[in-house]
């Protein structure tokens, strides 16, 4: 837990003290595979994106270096989740890792393998990578001789490459509606998760639909996914049709007590701070990807690929991950000084004006607001007068303003 919380304090800061302390600890194989896999996860973490090489040199040894009984534990799955973080992003770097988790024999370096490659192109919308993803999703195992775990990890790589970029989005849906049908469990089992991702903090309807369809699964480990991912996709939204499904399911599972948990857990994520929270790991008019936001999202998401173990075990804390996502979407304006300055803002929604002439309308169906002002996803403001002008180029968070020496106020008669 101690490293877990280490890793959450120090997100995306790079600092090297807890490289040092953490290091030693993945390394060593006397310890148990528990405690070398969160080191490896809080160092991913904290590095996020650095592709650091002593870090990747020295999970990669544990990796060669621990035994097969220790590499089988489901805790392994965070230690290649950490080595995959530091490649987040950054595309052809991870080459030379990819080939050395080839040589890996164990199921381990295939799982570490798809993880790497998906994370190293995430947001990009890379068509081939996501072919590549989908073909490893179309073979049949062999379950009594084959680990098929690396094929849950790769339906989340299609949604990793694709998200960020909505056509790619919405055609991506549209796989794992096919994947849902004729996929293996382990495939089943992570579609939720993956819509939770995709449409964090963004209700639309039909995920809703489709979500809560999945959610009376017969088979239970698709219905929790489901569960927990109808949180995702309403987090600090207080959506109310998604408000009224979670209480019908709640009175669905009343005598299941794992399922009732879930649900308990998707409903606390709908009120996140009464609706003034998001986990969307995109910002600034959803153009920019958070690294430290996916890292905790991916955190969370990997531990339901075996919630009997860690999430319905004594390792619930994980769910703890998702705080590096959240992030306020409301709009506040300050002035120079940092003293509040309400001021009337214009929000609706927000329009692709992209490479259009002139200056055309950047929203549409707008409605006048004086700030603060909660920001939907789909949403965008701007000034509503000329009287100032903001500091940043998006208004979104904390936003400064100043006074437009130009501006003159009208006659009033």
């Amino acid at each position: 837990m101690c490293f877990d919380s280490l890793g959450l304090a120090y997100a995306g800061s790079a600092r090297t003290e807890v490289a040092d302390l953490l290091l030693p600890i993945v390394s060593d194989t006397a310890l148990s595979m528990e405690l070398s896999s969160m080191a490896a996860l809080s160092l991913g973490i904290v590095f996020v994106g650095s592709c650091d090489g002593d870090i990747t040199s020295t999970i990669l040894q544990t990796m060669m270096e621990r035994e097969d009984q220790y590499l089988k534990e489901s805790w392994s799955r965070f230690m290649a989740l950490g080595l995959s973080l530091l490649y987040l992003g950054k595309q052809d770097a991870s080459e030379a890792t990819l080939e050395t988790l080839k040589a890996i024999e164990h199921p381990l370096g295939k799982q570490a393998e798809v993880l790497v490659e998906a994370l190293s192109y995430a947001g990009t919308g890379n068509v081939l990578k996501v072919q590549k993803m989908l073909h490893m999703c179309n073979d049949h195992l062999d379950k009594e001789t084959e680990d098929d775990t690396f094929q849950g990890f790769a339906t989340l790589g299609v949604a990793l490459i694709a998200m960020g970029e909505e056509v790619g989005s919405e055609m991506s849906l549209r796989t794992f509606n096919h994947l849902m049908h004729y996929g293996e469990p382990v495939i089943r089992k992570t579609v939720p998760l993956v819509y939770g991702l995709l449409c964090a903090s963004n209700p639309q309807v039909t995920i809703l639909d489709t979500l809560s369809k999945y959610s009376h699964d017969n088979d239970s480990e698709v219905a929790i996914s489901a569960i927990f991912a109808m949180g995702l996709v309403g987090a600090g939204t207080n959506n109310a049709r998604l408000a009224q499904m979670l209480r019908q399911l709640a009175s669905f599972y009343h005598k299941d007590a794992s399922s009732l948990f879930m649900v308990r857990i998707a409903q606390g994520l709908l009120h996140m701070a009464k609706g003034t929270m998001t986990l969307n790991p995109f910002h600034t008019d959803r153009q920019i990807m958070s690294p430290v936001a996916l890292a905790g999202l991916l955190t969370t998401i990997i531990a339901f690929t075996d919630h009997k173990t860690f999430i319905f075990g004594r390792y619930h804390y994980l769910l703890y991950s998702l705080v590096t996502a959240m992030y306020p979407r409301f709009l506040i304006t300050f002035d120079e000084s940092l003293e509040n300055l309400p001021t009337t803002v214009r929000v609706g929604q927000a329009v692709d004006v992209v490479g259009q002439a002139g200056r055309p309308k950047t929203i549409t169906g707008f409605q006048t607001h004086s700030t603060p002002v909660l920001l939907a996803h789909s949403e965008r403001a701007e000034l509503a007068t000329e009287e100032y002008l903001s500091l940043a180029p998006v208004l979104e968070g904390v936003v400064l303003l100043r006074k437009n020496p130009e501006y003159m106020e009208e006659d009033k008669e």
